[in-house]
């Protein structure tokens, strides 16, 4: 990350939107960001709501990253990417992958599962409906951490018996490292051998490499924000020695500009991205938004380099929030800014 600037200079022209979402995903209808507008492009700062001043700073160093110091160069102009199912009910399955253009071209989709208040027949009614519709594609399923051990043993199982060869992995079924390294051994002891990804136990995690260290998961799944910025995210990729999955933060399409710009960074990129999520939300910031077009996004590049789009004033100002909602942002990026400052030795 480059020098850390000042408050107020990263609130200069800095811009609060909200989003609607066509579907409650991570249980919002509505995706607030932060844009930032630095020196090298715009920016984004968005961490979930949730998300206290200490788990924030690492999406401030990513957005400070993003807008002062650049999104840096590339090796490839176009990235694979996955569609992304939400836990809705079957029948509301084909509906959600038309905003993904032509079905013969969507290489894989990301399902969610482990949604509170559903049940393993749904997950696998989804499933089974994906599979149904889009028979070439690789099939992937989310749990977000939301199962215990016995839950996920007999869920994983249950995914496993429908998707057969063309499931690709099983992303975060518990919460944790150990608890993940303890359940990907379980499952290979009863003879499930499912490819494990981590999402959260590593943008989540003091140490991220403490995956691949225990042998908790096969792959990674990689976001910009919440891993500092696109150089630190390479490096854990690089350091981790496993293959990644580079997936959004639920950006706006100014902030999904980072994680393309490291998709076009890696090395190798096996699997297709979880970067297709502007498909998710019924507005966005830039005209046109960055959507799939044949199953990959086009990088953004300008004069050699990935930069953001631009968001385009007349969305600005319909999306603008200001007042309390305004402040409230403002007092996140304060603190977020504070701790940042602190680990950085700037000043606040």
């Amino acid at each position: 990350m480059t020098s850390l600037p000042d408050v107020e200079e990263l609130l200069r022209g800095a811009a609060v939107v909200s989003l609607p979402m066509r579907t409650r995903f991570r249980g919002q209808t509505a995706r607030e960001a932060m844009l930032l507008h630095g020196p090298a492009g715009w920016a984004e700062f968005a961490p979930f709501p949730e998300y206290g001043p200490q788990e924030s700073a690492a999406w401030l160093a990513a957005a400070v990253d993003a807008g002062w110091t650049g999104l840096g160069e590339h090796r490839r102009t176009t990235v694979p990417v996955n569609a992304t199912m939400p836990a809705v009910p079957a029948a509301q399955v084909a509906q959600v992958l038309e905003r993904y253009g032509r079905a013969e071209a969507i290489p894989a989709v990301k399902i969610k599962v482990a949604e509170p208040g559903q049940s393993l027949d749904d997950d696998v009614a989804r499933l089974r409906e994906v599979a149904r519709l889009l028979p070439h594609a690789g099939l992937r399923a989310d749990a977000n951490g939301g199962w215990t051990h016995a839950e996920a043993v007999r869920a994983v199982e249950a995914i496993a018996d429908v998707a057969g060869d063309r499931l690709e992995y099983v992303e975060q079924p518990v919460a944790g490292v150990e608890p993940l390294a303890v359940l990907r051994e379980e499952l290979h002891r009863r003879g499930t051998v499912v490819r494990i990804a981590a999402d959260e136990a590593v943008r989540k995690a003091e140490d991220p490499l403490r995956v691949a260290r225990l042998g908790a998961a096969d792959l990674i799944v990689v976001k910009v924000p919440p891993l500092g910025g696109v150089d630190r995210a390479a490096q854990v990729v690089r350091d981790s020695g496993l293959d990644a999955v580079v997936s959004s933060a639920l950006d706006t399409s100014v902030g999904l500009a980072a994680g393309l710009a490291l998709a076009a960074r890696l090395e190798s990129l096996p699997y297709a991205c979880g970067l297709g999520t502007a498909a998710l939300l019924a507005a966005d910031v830039v005209d046109p938004p960055l959507l799939p077009v044949e199953g990959a996004l086009r990088v953004p590049v300008r004069n050699g380099r990935v930069v953001a789009p631009d968001p385009a004033p007349r969305l600005l100002d319909e999306h603008r929030v200001d007042g309390a909602r305004r402040a409230w942002w403002e007092q996140r990026l304060r603190s977020a800014h504070a701790v940042l400052a602190q680990r950085t030795g700037a000043a606040s």
